[in-house]
């Protein structure tokens, strides 16, 4: 194999950046209230660490079969049927319940930058939804490639709006604000540390572009192993940057409102500019969560498409990419257009869904590939302990998630 020719690593980053770092970074800071910076950061790491570990073990698990087998093919292999029905369910209801949030948050931006910029071209959110899905659907249906160039143009895009728009938020956070020394009530932090898990986890669903980048870069364990790493690594600087410029402004007990509205980021704002002016940024901002949708959107479109692919056989030729691109695409955008404000509940269960397939199966796909295939190019490191502390991570996320909702745990109300 001619190795020059192989992708650049910074593409495959890139979109495992892309995928992760999407629209639900903005609720970090609020969902993490109750931590506070410093266990923010803790727990930012942990996940940052088992999340990877578990992509790990998913591309070992994939490095075993042919060029273009995804979750559907490596799962019904390894583990049966039974498990593979499983999968799949969570599987596509994450995907297509975020593809469905991308459009409509993506629509909803369109139109009101279009409003902003090109006022004399009116145009409503259904139209606005069709051009933003439209658009970047015709990437992900044309290749992993154009997949690639578009989610570097947008990540770099995005760190550029992202660093101008919070360097003024970063330069004047406060260490005492930071660190809750101001704090006159509520100092206790451990006790909301379960209910802050949940989101956290979802900040690094990327695994469904692992099997995309096994095909993507015809198997180089290597390549794929430092494209998973560098852009895991990218989004946890992102989301650490983000706790301080929001965290190290505005004080923890300032929350109540924002939490009330469930993290609301105009109301986020509106809490920040009675510390700091941010009108000046609103405009960075609004760019700067466009473009975190967009390749949010690249990125999770990319591997549903690979994994339809895959369940249904429609091949690489030209008709069999229009059937899966239809498959794909039409379903959420249809579902966008009907319920353009009904997804809030259900990316919650989404978030439960992942424990499941980004979690869970990784870990037993490479328990069962061990005992399968007694050689291997690539092994992730730890053996079986390993195995069973992410196993046991997986089923601590349900259990938070379900006790959140039931109201078993604490969970931070800003008072």
């Amino acid at each position: 194999m001619n190795k020059q020719k192989l992708p650049s690593l910074l593409g495959g980053s890139m979109i495992i950046a892309g995928t992760a770092i999407g629209a639900g970074m903005l609720a970090n800071p609020t969902a993490m209230s109750g931590i506070w910076f410093t266990g923010s950061v803790l727990l930012f790491l942990f996940i940052w660490g088992i999340t990877t570990l578990s992509a790990l073990m998913l591309l070992e698990a994939n490095l075993h079969f042919e060029k273009g087998a995804n979750f559907d093919t490596i799962t019904t292999e390894l583990l049966g049927k039974s498990w593979n029905i499983i999968n799949g369910i969570s599987v596509a209801f994450t995907l297509y319940i975020l593809t469905y949030a991308y459009i409509t948050s993506g629509g909803s931006i369109t139109e009101s930058l279009f409003h902003r910029f090109v006022p004399s071209l009116p145009i409503n959110h259904t139209f606005a939804a069709l051009l933003f899905c439209l658009a970047l659907a015709l990437f992900v249906s044309i290749s992993t490639k154009a997949v690639d160039r578009m989610s570097t143009i947008l990540i770099f895009g995005m760190i550029i709006a992202f660093f101008l728009s919070t360097t003024g938020l970063i330069s004047s956070a406060k260490s005492d604000i930071l660190l809750n020394h101001v704090a006159q009530s509520e100092t206790s932090y451990l006790p909301y540390l379960l209910s802050a898990i949940p989101t956290c986890l979802v900040s690094f669903g990327y695994h469904v572009c692992v099997p995309t980048l096994v095909n993507y870069y015809g198997g180089n364990s290597r390549k794929i192993m430092y494209a998973i790493l560098i852009g895991s690594l990218l989004s946890l600087l992102i989301y650490i940057s983000w706790q301080i410029a929001v965290q190290g402004n505005l004080p923890r007990s300032e929350f109540a409102p924002i939490i009330a509205k469930n993290g609301d980021v105009a109301t986020l704002l509106i809490a920040l500019n009675k510390y700091i002016p941010t009108q000046s940024i609103s405009v960075l901002l609004d760019f700067f969560a466009y473009m975190a949708i967009a390749s949010s959107f690249l990125g999770v479109t990319l591997g549903l498409f690979d994994y339809i692919s895959d369940v249904f056989k429609f091949g690489n030729h030209l008709w069999g990419r229009i059937k899966t691109a239809l498959v794909t695409f039409l379903p959420p955008l249809l579902m966008s257009l009907l319920y353009p404000y009904g997804f809030v509940t259900a990316i919650g269960y989404a978030g439960l869904a992942v424990s499941i397939w980004m979690i869970i199966i990784p870990a037993l796909l490479v328990r069962a590939s061990r005992k399968k295939f007694t050689q291997s190019n690539y092994k992730v490191f730890g053996g079986k302990w390993l195995i069973y502390l992410i196993v046991v991570f997986g089923l601590l996320n349900i259990f938070c998630y379900i006790a959140g909702q039931m109201g078993w745990i604490p969970s931070f109300k800003g008072e």
